[in-house]
């Protein structure tokens, strides 16, 4: 009652043969079910398991109080995280038609946690799956990609995957989706890789450079632009021009697909992701120590399904459908090709 249990007088029937009979309404009123959601709702939301009495409401005195401690309401959210956290692991991907892909991590002490956010041609948006690791490398990343498959996910068709430039995470994508995949990394995080190999004061010129080059929309112009770019910082700043000429290409990817400036720029970073990991920080806020990954996916669940409930279609979401045409003629062009190629060998 009102989250928390509390002490009644137990009703006892019995058949006319004298056997005890079970009451649905005795059943229904000792389901921990209610509870533990009640439990789950007030930690998300920020209460501490210590003030989690406090913030229910008043029952009157004569009522005798159990399940409100610490401990108790520890436990129901673990309870509660497990169970999200399967139904998370679990969810088929078979029916969704997805035309982006966003893949990125984030740090909890020395465990990395590996998320996969799909765009839907309608422009709806899905949490699909999370991994847990020590590092965003290759082996963590398929991993990732290949429960996604076995949920349902198509590897044989064309989608633009958005990443955080991470070599391990390009390496495993190609791998994995091969030819038809469009790999595109983001603007921001290429930004913060270049001004890392910079002193503070280049770093806000090189900043706008990059944006107005990247704000020209045209990948020829942008190119030129940012090889320049490249050119200037080569003789005092290598370590900057090697970054910023590193998978220089693929920040264009989205570019070239000629897509109106609401959504390219939606689809030119991983902001996307990067703002649910924000719903992960403050719903994980009180968290002092982190007791193994396993706690740390929990969560990571419980913060990104919260996020989730509370998505909107993402800006730009009615050109889509010209994101999925490109796709569809990506996937015609590499078609015909095998079909030459076939040609040439029978020949």
């Amino acid at each position: 009652m009102g989250g928390r249990r509390v002490k009644f007088e137990r009703p006892r029937a019995r058949s006319v043969d004298g056997h005890e009979l079970s009451l649905p309404s005795w059943q229904a009123w000792s389901s921990r079910d209610p509870l533990d959601e009640r439990a789950f709702e007030q930690m998300v939301l920020g209460v501490s398991t210590r003030r989690y009495a406090r913030s229910l409401e008043a029952l009157p005195n004569e009522f005798e109080v159990r399940g409100v401690g610490k401990s108790a309401v520890s436990e129901r959210f673990v309870v509660g995280t497990q169970r999200r956290l399967a139904e998370l692991m679990r969810r088929d991907l078979t029916g969704l038609a997805l035309v982006a892909l966003m893949i990125d991590g984030v740090h909890f002490a020395d465990h990395v946690v590996l998320a996969a956010v799909g765009i839907e041609s309608n422009g709806t948006k899905h949490v699909l799956g999370l991994l847990e690791g020590a590092t965003e490398n290759a082996a963590a990343c398929k991993a990732l990609l290949a429960d996604l498959i076995e949920r349902g996910l198509d590897p044989n068709r064309a989608i633009l995957v958005v990443i955080d430039g991470a070599k391990a995470l390009h390496k495993a994508i190609s791998e994995t989706f091969g030819v038809r995949v469009l790999i595109h990394r983001c603007h921001a995080h290429k930004k913060r890789n270049v001004a890392d190999a910079l002193p503070e004061r280049m770093r806000a010129s090189v900043h706008t450079a990059m944006d107005q080059a990247y704000a020209t929309r045209d990948p020829k112009r942008a190119r030129r632009l940012l090889e320049n770019l490249a050119r200037r910082l080569e003789s005092a700043h290598p370590g900057a021009a090697g970054s910023l000429r590193e998978g220089l290409e693929e920040t264009l990817t989205v570019m070239r697909l000629d897509l109106p400036k609401s959504l390219e720029r939606v689809l030119s970073s991983t902001n996307l992701i990067e703002n649910l990991f924000s719903r992960v920080r403050d719903t994980a806020r009180r968290v002092k120590r982190w007791q193994g990954g396993t706690m740390i996916l929990r969560w990571t669940a419980a913060g990104v399904l919260e996020a989730e409930r509370h998505f909107r279609k993402i800006a730009g979401f009615r050109a889509l459908p010209k994101l999925a045409a490109a796709l569809r003629a990506h996937d015609a062009g590499i078609d015909r090709a095998r079909q030459v190629e076939k040609g040439i060998r029978a020949a």
